[in-house]
């Protein structure tokens, strides 16, 4: 089966909007997905930036908000910009990969989004995670000990490291087995079709 890697970052809106249909759209195209989770703060920085484009420049900050907006509700989703904006999406993704490791990543990732974007909660909280683990039928104490040990937290810098050395600046991403590189919600059907060549 073909297969596409979904590079995503919890603090990203349009991440939201990705891990809200890839699982349908991608079964539909006959696609197996590969969640990547990482941190575009080390891919910012490198950049000069020390927080999102979308606070660097005001104007596309507020064309963001309403253009996700316009977006999730034609998808019938809801949104709301949480605060503070960037979240803190460390613990999530750390989280993210003992949960893609154990089975119930794609439940759990999209609860942790459907927090921030929908609900407008702090994932960097202990309290929100915590609830989201639940939901997704996971032993909370459990996988905040996994979380913390340094296999995973290699693991995280590895998927970031590996991001910046696909060329990746940005989030949603999606990288084809051979390496041809995607970015945007707005590019998932094409980057869909491409790996099911």
């Amino acid at each position: 089966m073909a297969q596409l890697t979904f590079w995503f970052e919890f603090a990203s809106t349009y991440s939201y909007l990705s891990a809200m249909r890839i699982e349908a759209m991608a079964a539909r195209a006959g696609v197996e997905i590969a969640w990547k989770p990482f941190l575009l703060g080390p891919i910012f920085k490198a950049q000069g930036w020390d927080t999102s484009p979308f606070n660097l420049y005001p104007v596309k900050g507020k064309y963001m908000v309403r253009d996700i907006g316009r977006i999730a509700q034609e998808r019938g989703l809801s949104f709301r910009l949480p605060e503070p904006f960037p979240q803190n999406g460390l613990p999530a993704a750390r989280l993210a990969l003992v949960a893609l490791e154990e089975g119930w990543g794609a439940a759990f990732i999209k609860g942790v989004y459907r927090a921030e974007f929908a609900d407008g909660r702090n994932i960097a909280s202990p309290e929100t995670l915590a609830s989201e683990l639940a939901a997704a039928g996971a032993d909370a104490a459990h996988a905040f000990d996994r979380a913390q040990t340094p296999e995973i937290k290699a693991k995280l810098r590895a998927n970031t490291e590996g991001a910046q050395a696909a060329g990746i600046f940005g989030a949603p991403s999606f990288t084809t087995g051979s390496g041809e590189l995607f970015w945007g919600d707005d590019r998932l059907e094409q980057a869909l079709a491409w790996s099911g060549r």
